[in-house]
């Protein structure tokens, strides 16, 4: 029963990352790549005919293979990313938050960039 309501979990999971996947082709602000990565990773887990149509599919295919294979990130996602996250902070200064709020988000903010950054281009 527990392996049942896991297999579930995860199937819905899988179809909430691939809806926001596909929802980011259209809305430039939302990110395509993360949430793909995040359906294949689910669809694994709960749904292998998903799995393997997320890893068939023309457009979101290339960039599951490229992570699994050499773990890189398009350049055009990296770059929207680190622009978001800087609009981001940006956003919390003009917003006059508190130096501790702004000092915790830069040092999460900044890691996460470096991550992206040194991870291979395509």
């Amino acid at each position: 029963m527990g392996d049942r309501f896991g297999k579930t979990g995860f199937r819905i999971l899988a179809y909430i990352s691939a809806t926001l996947a596909i929802a980011g082709i259209a809305l430039p602000l939302l990110p395509t790549t993360p949430f793909v990565l995040l359906a294949a990773f689910f669809a694994s887990k709960g749904s292998p005919e998903f799995a393997r149509w997320l890893d068939d599919h023309p457009r979101f295919g290339p960039a599951i293979d490229q992570w699994r294979t050499r773990r890189a990130i398009p350049a055009r996602a990296k770059a929207l990313a680190c622009g978001m996250m800087a609009l981001s902070w940006g956003l919390l200064v003009v917003l006059g938050a508190s130096g501790l709020v702004l000092a915790l988000s830069g040092v999460f903010l900044c890691g996460t960039a470096c991550y992206l950054l040194t991870r291979p281009s395509y």
